[in-house]
């Protein structure tokens, strides 16, 4: 029987789903020892620190990790960062193979005048703040004003939009981290745009995140009917509309027709407005539009950009075009492999990197020879290094819920590295 030492770097769904595809294909020939890697002293990745507060029911494919977690071969290696606790040629000696599942964390510049005026921010900034992120603690956000304007047309642009503008108290029972529930609670925000560069028919959103909206109780949401009858007709002369489009079509017709109650609180889609700049004296006051009517200002007191991710490049790997170059989830001329979004960009949903993993590596399988047996990184962490390990990292777990259990909140999270670190101590 030939044994396998497989290393993962990233500890997000690309990571677990690539140890279960690996756990998957363990058969009398052929066994795999897995060690998962993670830079912080929590794993999960998006489905901890990206996905909405309140759509609970999506985090719970955490209970897939938690099944992965608990088989024997495999093992956590949290609070280890690639780069500067351990290089990748560390690995590479090591390991029969590497899977890089490291993301994409950085957001895409506009690349427009005005970007960088104060309260100009980025989803990959407001997303993890409110959600947590140790990276993002003290992560400053105005929201001293009246209109807030999101650039994009994902679920990602639809997730900051429904933060800032449903009532806070919508938020107390989720797992909203503590510093963004008392800005959120203090906000001034009533009306919220979601800008899109395109026609509606090329929006990204998904159907079931557009039909929660007119559920909403406290936020009236606004669809121009003319832009989905228009979006329509373009799709059609192209031919047979596809079913996400028709189905996304549809959704936004029902946000279209829905009641709208006169609420304080508002979203309202716009869509063919191209942003060309951003103004402000010190800081965000406006956006510049080119629309199909012809230029056009929206005032506003703060600008979200969320027209996607980019992966920050580290050594011993070559990145184009914002992830990291590689054919099929290989990296030529090495045992590496890369699986989600650093592979193939921000694209899909958190179960699109199931598929992707068991792709890549079926593909891995057919790479692999007689195993290494040497070494593994044991070896190269320094012997005083803090490893959050499965064990570690369950107290920590059970810690955040149990706090969240007094308050009727799902968890209450550590938000700082030395706080997560401290909630796990024996």
């Amino acid at each position: 029987m030939n044994h396998y030492k497989i290393a993962i770097v990233g500890a997000g769904p690309a990571g677990y789903f690539t140890a279960q595809a690996l756990q998957n294909e363990a058969n009398d020939e052929r066994t795999f020892s897995i060690d998962l890697i993670e830079r912080l002293p929590t794993p999960w990745g998006l489905v901890r620190s990206g996905v909405a507060p309140d759509h609970p029911k999506i985090k719970t494919v955490a209970k897939v990790f938690e099944k992965v977690a608990a088989d024997p071969n495999f093992r956590l290696f949290a609070n280890v960062e690639l780069g500067k606790d351990l290089q990748l040629a560390d690995l590479t000696d090591r390991y029969d193979a590497v899977v890089l599942c490291t993301g994409s964390s950085k957001g895409k510049n506009l690349g427009i005048p005005g970007e960088e005026l104060p309260n100009s921010i980025s989803a990959a900034e407001f997303v993890p703040w409110y959600n947590g992120h140790p990276d993002y603690e003290k992560f400053e956000v105005d929201l001293s004003g009246k209109v807030a304007l999101v650039i994009g047309a994902g679920n990602v642009a639809m997730d900051c939009a429904r933060m800032l503008a449903v009532e806070a108290h919508e938020l107390d029972e989720t797992d909203t981290a503590e510093h963004a529930m008392k800005k959120l609670h203090e906000s001034e925000i009533k009306k919220v745009f979601i800008t899109a560069r395109r026609g509606a028919e090329f929006a990204a959103f998904t159907a079931p995140e557009l039909r929660d909206l007119p559920k909403l109780e406290h936020t009236d949401v606004y669809i121009n009917q003319d832009d989905i009858d228009m979006a329509q007709t373009r799709a059609a002369a192209k031919g047979e509309i596809e079913k996400h489009v028709a189905s996304n079509l549809e959704a936004m017709r029902l946000i279209a027709e829905s009641t709208k109650s006169g609420n304080e609180k508002s979203m309202e889609f716009l869509f063919q407005y191209v942003p060309k700049e951003i103004v402000g004296s010190g800081k965000v006051e406006g956006v510049i539009f080119d629309t199909p009517n012809g230029e056009k200002r929206i005032d506003c007191d703060l600008v979200i950009s969320a027209i996607g991710y980019e992966s920050i490049p580290y050594v011993g790997v070559e990145f184009e075009k914002g992830k990291i170059k590689n054919v099929d989830g290989r990296v030529a001329n090495s045992n590496i492999y890369t699986v989600g979004w650093a592979k193939r960009g921000p694209s899909g949903v958190i179960g699109t990197n199931k598929s992707d993993a068991s792709d890549v590596v079926e593909l891995l399988l057919t790479d692999l020879s007689t195993p290494k047996n040497v070494g593994d990184i044991t070896e190269v962490l320094k012997s005083d290094h803090l490893v959050v390990d499965q064990s570690y990292w369950q107290r920590i777990n059970e810690a955040e819920t149990k706090a969240g259990e007094s308050a009727g909140k799902p968890r209450i999270k550590g938000t700082s590295i030395e706080a997560l670190l401290s909630l796990g101590r024996p």
